[in-house]
């Protein structure tokens, strides 16, 4: 997948109202999901113990945390977008956030994306991204999130 290039920020403003590409497809290792749990001491059961959950969980499989999902639009929106004079970027925040499905192990997650607002602050400007993380094969998406993001130059 080829990356939205600009020049600058007064550039990428011309985003704003636009979707952006699709990203590259994610899969959900199991091995992630144990570093999750193990970064967020939330060893719950149906993340971490692949035969209970084969046996206990109505998923029959382990699934990531919901959190995870959503920690990984920093990652997924940074693989779409490349601002040339961008010196950093800094997560703001979210004004919203839903996990209508759970991720089963082995899954693979995209983001659908657009800006839906770039206002300037100071040095840099504040990003509010609409975002839905799909899971390939299933209807309902893993995460829907209206999520802040800093840029300064």
């Amino acid at each position: 997948m080829e990356k939205l290039r600009f020049k600058n920020l007064s550039d990428f403003k011309s985003m704003v109202g636009k979707e952006l590409p699709k990203s590259d497809w994610i899969t959900v290792t199991q091995e992630m999901i144990n570093d999750f749990a193990n970064a967020t001491l939330d060893k719950q059961w149906v993340h971490v113990d692949v035969e209970r959950a084969k046996k206990e969980s109505p998923f029959k499989s382990t699934i990531a945390h919901g959190f995870m999902s959503l920690a990984l639009l920093s990652k997924m929106l940074e693989d779409l977008i490349v601002i040339d004079s961008l010196k950093m970027g800094l997560n703001y925040g979210l004004n919203y956030v839903r996990f209508p499905h759970p991720v089963p192990v082995n899954s693979k997650l995209q983001i659908h994306a657009s800006i839906k607002d770039i206002e300037d602050q100071g040095q840099g400007v504040k990003v509010t991204f609409s975002c839905i993380v799909v899971i390939d094969g299933f209807e309902k998406p893993a995460c829907i999130a209206e999520f802040l993001g800093m840029m300064f130059e």
